[in-house]
């Protein structure tokens, strides 16, 4: 149920989510659907995006106005006199339809190669940003006037000081990620980040994080304190998913069993894994009456390219052409299509990943799961019933826990419908609305009482 007058008591939430250069990412599209669930519920919710416009499959609530426009910030870490320029001379550089056509062909996110920047936006004030913080600082004490302000990665975090000083408001931080970038930087510039970090946490009000794994290993990992930490569980709007698409002019044959995937093409996804078990299992002696099929879908980078056509090459080299099939980046409907042609889906993931929204959406679709037993997906898994659990990183283990659940038709549909019906019930749109609403009123009232906090 909607938390009672919950406008009145926590005002407007801005919230600021970080685009991803182009790609479709979990957090924007985690941000994208949480706001738009506040609105629906009758809170006064602002969505502002950072560095690129966002990219998601449903509607985009997000504001036109982009802060920290990559370009931007990019240019200033490397031609620092910028900063002395007047505000029009380089505002030009953040119009939405420039970042956009940039982000698709060029802008780059590796963490390798983004060190300097990441500290330096880290500095707030302190650094050549400063008059970008000061313009988003402007912008939201002038225009926006929010009541409680989210921030959608630590990464983007040293306009915090800022924001607390200006606005004297709650500030939290939703924790979806942060590790696995820091972890990619040179040495050097992860010791100065964590060391940056520790320093913005006397500004912070509180984390969100979607599992209590990953509350836990970032207390642990960035030395925060683990009492300012809340448990959002992680949700999807899973109407679309839901409902069963139209049958297809020429139905399959009855043999034909197929496995899923659907993520971007990366190493840290795992696909490389999911060919090898693919390859074991097309051997296996209880498969040998049926058609087993692998589909894959999903965001292909260009740094990715030579990734993933080497994991195409190799199910090539092995025969087994004409059973998979890449068939590229989805839309929405699409992605209710591709979901429904599956029988499993897996995406065994070489890092611990701290959401999965893909587990939500194919067990929204009423497709069962094998994930690698780590990060997130023992909770999630445990929370709803939707599939089963392999060692991480053993390609023999999948391909033994697929065949499993691909020669046992009653087991498969007895997880669907279970893992379908916790989707529906408890990990939709309404429920993660109200979560978000208690924690901010929770943040709200713990200032209230205890001002010398802000």
């Amino acid at each position: 149920m909607p938390v009672p007058d919950a406008q009145s008591k926590i005002g407007r939430v801005a919230y600021l989510t970080a685009g991803a250069g182009g790609m479709f990412c979990g957090s924007c599209m985690h941000d994208n659907t949480l706001v738009k669930a506040l609105i629906r519920r009758g809170v006064d919710a602002v969505l502002i995006p950072t560095y690129t416009p966002i990219r998601t499959d449903e509607q985009n609530v997000s504001q036109q106005r982009i802060f920290f426009g990559g370009i931007n910030v990019y240019l200033r870490q490397k031609m620092p006199w910028l900063r002395w320029l007047p505000r029009p001379a380089t505002s030009w550089l953040d119009n939405p339809r420039l970042l956009r056509w940039v982000a698709n062909r060029a802008m780059e996110t590796n963490a390798t190669v983004l060190g300097d920047l990441t500290v330096s936006m880290l500095r707030g004030v302190d650094g050549p940003h400063r008059g970008e913080v000061h313009k988003l600082v402007d912008w939201l004490e002038n225009e926006v006037h929010p009541s409680i302000v989210v921030l959608s990665n630590m990464l983007i975090a040293g306009c915090v000081p800022e924001i607390k000083r200006r606005l004297d408001v709650p500030v939290l931080v939703t924790l979806q990620g942060d590790d696995i970038f820091l972890h990619d930087l040179p040495e050097s510039h992860f010791r100065q980040c964590r060391e940056l970090l520790a320093e913005l946490d006397q500004h912070v009000d509180g984390y969100v994080t979607n599992s209590r794994f990953y509350a836990d290993f970032m207390s642990r990992d960035l030395n925060l304190p683990r009492d300012k930490f809340h448990i959002a569980p992680l949700a999807i709007d899973a109407a679309d998913l839901a409902t069963e698409p139209p049958p297809p002019q020429a139905k399959p044959p009855d043999n034909r069993l197929t496995i899923g995937y659907l993520a971007r093409l990366a190493p840290e996804k795992g696909l490389h894994i999911l060919a090898d078990a693919f390859i074991k299992l097309v051997q296996h002696t209880a498969l040998a009456d049926n058609d087993v099929r692998l589909r894959v879908a999903g965001w292909l980078g260009p740094q990715n390219k030579d990734y993933a056509e080497a994991v195409f090459d190799k199910l090539r080299r092995a025969g087994l052409s004409d059973q998979f099939e890449y068939i590229g980046q989805i839309d929405r409907a699409e992605k209710a299509e591709f979901l429904h042609s599956l029988d499993v889906l897996s995406v065994p993931t070489v890092y611990q990943e701290p959401k999965g929204l893909f587990v939500l959406e194919s067990l929204a679709a009423g497709v069962p799961v094998v994930q690698p037993h780590h990060g997130a997906f023992p909770e999630m898994l445990r929370a709803t019933g939707g599939g089963v659990l392999f060692t991480p990183e053993d390609d023999s283990d999948l391909a033994d826990k697929l065949v499993e659940l691909l020669v046992d038709e009653e087991r498969r549909s007895r997880l669907a419908k279970q893992g379908q019906h916790a989707v529906l019930t408890r990990f939709s749109v309404g429920p993660m609305a109200d979560r978000a609403v208690e924690i901010y009123m929770e943040s709200s009232e713990r200032l209230r009482k205890d001002p010398d906090k802000a």
